[in-house]
């Protein structure tokens, strides 16, 4: 019989695994999301992308600030759920709720664990330079990321690939990873591995202040940090005249020069060794535009140097 689910989400990158579930028949009883977030330039509240797929489908949604109250535990099991399913929900899920679940609640990470363990594991494993990634379903318990691993696909991380690229492909790669591990644990197959202790390591959120190119680095860690950013929220530099632009998408070549120096009419930008061409652009509320198109609108002298 298909198991009785409560799905925890919110970003899009839940919104596949929703969407495989409804699609492979389970009975979802409620979903569980970040309440509305100011967004745009009015600053009005929107859902989040998991609450409007889940209002397509008539599903209950629910939108819990926190789930530390007392009733909530009693809340949760009213649902008569067999197991959650918890993508990027934003919230951490105390004991009580996990015990509330007598299948227990899988998470799907968006990391090989236990590497790149916490919030923005997509976007520090690019940035770090590793070649390769995944996703992985874990049984959650109290700690961060921490369960058991019930399944994992491993995937190569492209030498130009964005986080935004690689965000799609594994969330199209983990709703089906959890619709299989879904299957396993309807048939009581489900077999469950303990995370290895080496090799911790924490993915934590990208602060603002990080964000800013320095082109003192060398050129592979400048275009790792760039496309590790893009599309969000994006890896800058100062331009005198034009304020704060985004680089979204780079590639190495072969020039040498002063770190932060335009080196010919193509955008080449030296590093503290070697340099990147800029390949694509943003200006600040202005759409992103391929470097060709952004020179003609704002011109960079060959020799300038980059803030």
């Amino acid at each position: 019989m298909p198991l009785r689910l409560v799905f925890m989400g919110t970003p899009d990158f839940a919104v596949p695994t929703l969407l495989e579930i409804v699609g492979g028949g389970h009975d979802i009883a409620a979903v569980y999301t970040r309440p509305p977030q100011p967004a745009g330039r009015g600053m009005a509240p929107r859902e989040s992308p998991v609450a409007r797929e889940a209002e397509r489908f008539g599903l209950p949604i629910l939108r819990p600030k926190t789930l530390r109250q007392r009733d909530t535990a009693d809340a949760v099991r009213a649902h008569g759920a067999d197991a959650a399913v918890v993508v990027a929900y934003g919230l951490i899920l105390p004991k009580p709720i996990l015990d509330a679940f007598p299948l227990g609640a899988f998470n799907l990470h968006a990391s090989l664990l236990p590497r790149w363990r916490g919030a923005a594991p997509i976007q520090r494993a690019i940035m770090a330079g590793d070649r390769e990634t995944g996703v992985m379903v874990m049984k959650m318990e109290e700690g961060l990321d921490a369960g058991p691993i019930a399944m994992a696909e491993r995937v190569p991380i492209g030498p130009d690939a964005t986080a935004g690229e690689m965000h799609d492909l594994l969330a199209r790669l983990g709703a089906k990873l959890v619709v299989v591990a879904l299957g396993a644990l309807e048939r009581d197959s489900l077999q469950l591995t303990p995370q290895a202790d080496a090799g911790v390591t924490y993915a934590h959120k990208i602060d603002k202040n990080e964000t800013r190119i320095d082109w003192s680095r060398p050129s592979q860690q400048v275009h790792d940090h760039c496309r590790g950013l893009s599309p969000f929220p994006g890896a800058w530099f100062d331009l005198a005249g034009a304020g704060r632009v985004k680089v979204l998408r780079t590639t190495k070549v072969s020039s040498v020069g002063k770190p932060g120096q335009v080196l010919d009419d193509k955008l080449a930008v030296a590093c503290g060794d070697g340099a990147v061409r800029l390949i694509e652009l943003q200006r600040e509320g202005k759409k992103p535009m391929p470097a060709e198109e952004f020179l003609r609108g704002t011109p960079i002298m060959r020799g300038s140097v980059l803030g």
